[in-house]
């Protein structure tokens, strides 16, 4: 993107809501890339005791803390309203109660104000993430999104531009780092804890699959990695560090080999971009990075903190929007539905396997 469109003058501010899954977050974020202030409320407290989310509790904490925090984050930044030129609010996919909550939110606040609406899709919010980080990242560039609810190697060609490469036909990565914390009773959230224990084992103690790897098909899947482990542990002849290494170092391995395949596939990019929560793992980072220098490409990947859900990103990504589409934007219309579920590539052919996230 060019300097020209994130000159001061011609800087815009887009107040941005993400409720999507256990994270309530709000951003105001400015389209020359400037952060002017972000909250966010986790509810790891919450779902801590049940091992995992529980959608009607994530909802309910949506819409107690949602109101406050709008009121807060406007003061953190000195703005009102009437300063803002958009309001971007996550429109899915993500668990629907949650998602509404933020949604509704959006629009009541886009009515009250008489601002434009940009409903946004959360994938598009974390593929677009590294762009707020990074000014010099621009189109197209390989995109590997990993988190939670999501797998997917996404060719990002411009906004509203992706063109789906592989997705998982089961579980996502992060479900099974979640799964993994769990059967070694690690506690929630999952994906950090396993990623300490694994610095005290050894990755190759236990032996484990690497489903799909070397496969002709370009998808990952991950389910008969999390059954392995849970046949690993019950044995009781494994140390539960072991486990974790073993079980982090399995799982990269067929990152690095589904996005080979994609490589093969399409050829070289000048940048490969790693984004979504699993992106904050270390060693997940380490071996991508490896893997981009391996094809003279380029590695990006935001910082920590855009990693997880934020409103910074979803804020971000109605920057773009605003950018691309120029004076003439409209937004969205204000009644649009929350959508469960919403590829950012619905051309996409179908996968086998019924537990596809889209």
């Amino acid at each position: 993107m060019g300097s020209e469109a994130h000159s001061p003058e011609k800087s815009r501010i887009v107040f941005g809501i993400e409720s999507s899954c256990d994270e309530t977050a709000v951003a105001l974020v400015r389209t020359d890339r400037t952060v002017l202030a972000e909250q966010i409320a986790s509810q790891e407290a919450e779902h801590a005791p049940y091992g995992g989310v529980v959608p009607e509790i994530a909802a309910r904490a949506h819409a107690e803390r949602l109101a406050p925090m709008i009121e807060g984050v406007f003061a953190d930044a000195g703005l009102t309203l009437a300063d803002i030129d958009a309001i971007a609010a996550t429109a899915g996919p993500g668990l629907i109660g949650g998602v509404m909550v933020g949604l509704v939110s959006g629009k009541a606040l886009a009515m009250a104000a008489d601002k434009p609406l940009i409903a946004v899709n959360h994938l598009e919010g974390h593929a677009l993430s590294p762009r707020l980080a990074d000014a010099e990242l621009g189109f197209p560039y390989l995109l590997l999104l990993v988190s939670g609810g999501h797998c997917q190697i996404l060719a990002v060609e411009g906004i509203g531009h992706y063109r789906r490469l592989a997705t998982t036909i089961d579980d996502a990565l992060g479900e099974a780092f979640d799964k993994t914390a769990k059967i070694l009773g690690l506690g929630y959230p999952g994906g950090p804890a396993v990623e300490k224990l694994a610095l005290d084992g050894d990755p190759g103690a236990v032996p484990l699959p690497r489903p799909l790897k070397g496969s002709k098909e370009p998808h990952f899947s991950f389910a008969g990695l999390k059954s392995a482990v849970l046949r690993a542990y019950d044995t009781g002849q494994h140390a539960a560090a072991d486990i974790a290494a073993s079980f982090q170092r399995a799982a990269i391995e067929c990152l690095v080999d589904r996005l080979e395949h994609a490589l093969r596939g399409e050829g070289s990019f000048p940048a490969l971009v790693v984004a979504g929560g699993v992106a904050a793992n270390k060693a997940v980072r380490g071996a991508l990075e490896q893997l981009a220098a391996s094809h003279d490409m380029r590695f990006v990947a935001p910082p920590l903190a855009l990693c997880t859900d934020n409103a910074a990103m979803i804020a971000w990504a109605g920057c773009e929007r605003l950018i691309a589409e120029g004076t003439d934007f409209r937004g969205d219309p204000l009644d649009l539905k929350a959508r469960p579920r919403w590829p950012l590539d619905p051309e996409a052919e179908m996968v086998r396997g019924a537990g596809v996230k889209a």
